[in-house]
């Protein structure tokens, strides 16, 4: 039987591999499946302006009023999403109110470093990128993670996995 001594000093039983770029030419190839071309995503769906309120045993744990949310979405995710997700102080001018400023923060810096690191061929397919992201967010269809939505396009260097 082998030792842990002697496991660390036994060469790998196939080379490490290297990542390199195969192909220069390649994209990431986006096409559209959720939008129609030149048409924005959140104008697809209604909105309504609503406040956002947590109650608590003394005072409101969490108030924000007139945020624009997507009219299908629940007063729940209303309160969580401004009081976790909307970025800036809560008494600044500079503070989110709308969904679509915290997904399209999110998803321009995204498609930013996708343009910025050419994992896009064309403009046209960037711009692909950004309606289908935008319309699978805003369509609760899949979400980021939390890290992401309180850093991307917030933070210069974020933390987000």
């Amino acid at each position: 039987m082998a030792t842990a001594k002697d496991i660390e000093t036994q060469a790998p039983a196939t080379p490490l591999a290297e990542n390199t770029v195969v192909d220069e030419t390649a994209s990431l190839a986006v096409r559209r499946y959720f939008t129609i071309p030149g048409r924005d995503p959140f104008d697809e769906i209604e909105w309504e302006i609503r406040d956002a309120f947590i109650p608590g045993k003394e005072k409101p744990v969490f108030d924000q009023k007139d945020v624009e949310f997507p009219k299908f979405w629940s007063q729940t995710a209303t309160n969580i999403v401004a009081q976790k997700y909307f970025r800036g102080r809560m008494t600044s001018p500079e503070r989110e109110r709308s969904v679509k400023q915290m997904i399209g923060r999110v998803v321009d810096t995204i498609a930013g470093w996708g343009r910025a690191d050419g994992y896009f061929a064309t403009e046209e397919e960037a711009e692909t990128f950004e309606a289908e992201l935008k319309a699978i967010l805003v369509n609760q269809l899949a979400s980021f993670n939390s890290p992401v939505w309180f850093n991307v396009g917030f933070e210069e260097k974020p933390q987000c996995s």
